[in-house]
């Protein structure tokens, strides 16, 4: 049987193979919208020109956002925003003893006229960096939108059916 290849239309981008264990949140996510992705380390330090080659090369190979994960000074991210005029989402990994704050901090700081979408340190900011990804690809894909709509009842329903007494909480 012949492979249908598909192009990605999101990369997840992180600076260091340890970093996996965040944005592996963001992959999954992008796997349960069935998005075509990678997963690429891409370092702003170790690898420069590997980086600046991803970046400037994303637009004509069909990318249509950029997820970029990093930890201490978290260049990553507005090193890439700098380098293409696809919408990038950043996300601090707590990789050092200020434990993401650090990378918040360099990411969410970008100067005016290089915008990162900053999501929160961690896996849960990972996941949202992925779901914001679908929100801006189901603007124009109605089957994308179909999906997100779905899982928000569904997480929706999960909360309406759970109560207080079901925890042994009185009211």
């Amino acid at each position: 049987m012949a492979e249908v290849l598909t192009v990605p239309l999101v990369g997840v981008v992180m600076g260091s193979r340890s970093d996996y264990t965040v944005m592996r949140a963001a992959v999954e996510i992008l796997e349960e919208f069935g998005v075509p992705h990678e997963a690429r380390v891409v370092s702003a330090h170790r690898t420069p020109e590997w980086m600046v080659a991803y970046a400037q090369n994303a637009v004509p190979r069909g990318l249509r956002c950029i997820i970029a994960g990093a930890g201490g000074a978290a260049h990553l991210p507005g090193m890439i925003a700098a380098l293409t005029v696809l919408p990038v989402l950043g996300v601090p990994v707590a990789a050092t003893a200020l434990q993401g704050m650090d990378a918040l901090l360099s990411i969410v700081q970008m100067p005016r006229g290089v915008p990162v979408g900053t999501l929160a340190i961690g896996a849960s900011g990972a996941a949202n960096a992925a779901l914001l990804a679908v929100a801006m690809l189901a603007t124009t894909d109605p089957e994308l939108q179909k999906k997100l709509v779905a899982r928000r009842e569904a997480a929706r329903d999960q909360v309406l059916a759970e109560s207080l007494e079901d925890q042994g909480a009185s009211a």
